[in-house]
């Protein structure tokens, strides 16, 4: 398609291959009868500017030579009147004489105007040749000119039918094309199609995996354990292990003629539901459903307004998402390291309370039975011996040290614990 843009109101309108192609012939055959008619005009213009110069020399000629015969007969009739009056003053000369010299100067002169007429004559015959020859010479080149665009008239018609039929031929292999792949698309089933689409972008990725994504885990999700799965799983890491990106991808094909049109928005929910069963960060629909959408078909749309982290995307733009995604998630690399780093101090604190209270479990078993102990050794003693009061009292003071000892265990706090341990003081404050 060729964008054309209005002379008049600049707008710009699409206009096909073949469309254009006669647009154009229009446009060069109107410039050709143009440069035609002003080529032929501007041989005219020459030709007759050259036999009016012609005509113009000839006539400055003609009139040089008439003023030369001019000054001729005026020097002439000057000098008869000389002899005229050399024979009246001339007594010494006799008539036969003066007639004598008057003939011969008469002969003299009418030879010249013979030689005078002669190269006249010659002037207007050079004159002839040289209109002749100029207006040939103009003639020729009109002709030559005339032939030269007749041959680039036919060049061009020959080129215009070379490129008709070269598009005509690549607009017959692409329809056949085109046939092909609705004939092998008639032929799938829907469940192979959508094999076909899982294929292609299995074989992109693998493509790709060596040079963009080598330590990525891109596979099958065949886990079935929560009753639903999708078509893949993809997970990256760093060199520490850390998760960079996880995203769950959904494959959906189906056959042009298939009764039932079915819609993206109709496998959202149930992605969405796997991404969340299988803890995956984002997830992708790879769909060829709805082809003549244009909001589809414009790039990559997501859809958080109705799905968290939700995509949709044509196969062409199947590695394109992972790389904006994984580019994306590097920039957050740092915060997950550092949220793991609190994750292993909280679990260090966690198990730090715990071997506290087993402590204090073990403490308080120990204390009741040494109490237990005691208060039957004092019950014995009460009964057998009464003279041993001093005994008596030195263990019943014992039970009331030992009551204080229990009493502190169980004061014990992790407060004051952590009294004179900042670095722990600081950590449960923040907890």
């Amino acid at each position: 398609m060729q964008d054309i843009i209005c002379p008049n109101c600049d707008k710009a309108f699409k206009i096909d291959e073949s469309g254009y192609a006669d647009i154009l012939k229009q446009v060069r055959d109107v410039d050709f009868e143009k440069q035609l008619a002003a080529h032929t005009e501007i041989a005219e213009k020459e030709k007759t500017n050259a036999v009016a110069l012609a005509k113009t020399q000839s006539a400055n000629e003609l009139q040089k030579v008439v003023a030369e015969l001019e000054k001729e007969k005026t020097l002439l009739n000057t000098r008869l009147d000389q002899a005229i009056q050399e024979k009246n003053t001339a007594t010494q000369l006799t008539e036969a004489q003066m007639a004598a010299e008057l003939q011969r100067v008469v002969a003299e002169k009418n030879n010249e105007l013979s030689l005078l007429k002669a190269q006249i004559e010659t002037i207007k015959e050079s004159q002839d040749l040289v209109i002749a020859k100029t207006t040939s010479s103009i003639t020729k080149e009109r002709d030559e000119f005339k032939n030269q665009m007749e041959r680039i008239a036919l060049e061009k018609t020959i080129a215009e039918a070379a490129l008709k039929d070269k598009y005509e031929t690549q607009l017959k292999d692409r329809d056949d094309a085109i046939e092909r792949l609705k004939d092998m698309k008639a032929k799938l089933s829907t469940k192979m199609l959508g094999e076909t689409l899982e294929q292609h972008c299995e074989t992109e990725f693998n493509r790709m995996r060596s040079m963009a994504f080598p330590r990525a885990y891109f596979e099958k999700d065949n886990d079935t354990k929560t009753g639903s799965k999708g078509d893949f799983i993809f997970r990256d890491t760093d060199e520490k292990g850390t998760e960079i990106i996880s995203i769950m991808f959904e494959m959906k094909n189906e056959a042009d003629t298939t009764a039932a049109k079915k819609k993206n928005e109709d496998f959202l929910k149930e992605l969405d539901k796997d991404r969340q069963e299988k803890n995956c960060e984002y997830a992708v629909l790879v769909s060829m459903l709805e082809p003549e959408s244009e909001l589809y078909n414009s790039g990559i749309v997501d859809m958080f307004h109705r799905f968290p982290k939700m995509y949709v995307v044509r196969p062409q733009f199947f590695i394109p998402i992972i790389t904006i995604l994984r580019n994306a998630a590097m920039h957050s690399l740092q915060y997950k390291s550092e949220l793991e780093l609190v994750k292993a101090q909280n679990i260090d604190i966690t198990n730090f309370e715990d071997e506290l209270d087993k402590f204090k479990q073990a403490f308080g078993k120990n204390y009741e039975l040494a109490s237990r102990k005691f208060n039957t050794a004092i019950d014995e003693i009460d009964k057998s011996i009464n003279h041993l009061q001093k005994t008596r009292d030195a263990l019943v003071a014992s039970d009331r040290n030992l009551r204080l000892a229990n009493d502190k265990a169980q004061d014990v706090t992790i407060k004051r614990l952590t009294k004179n341990n900042p670095t722990m003081a600081a950590k449960f404050d923040e907890l």
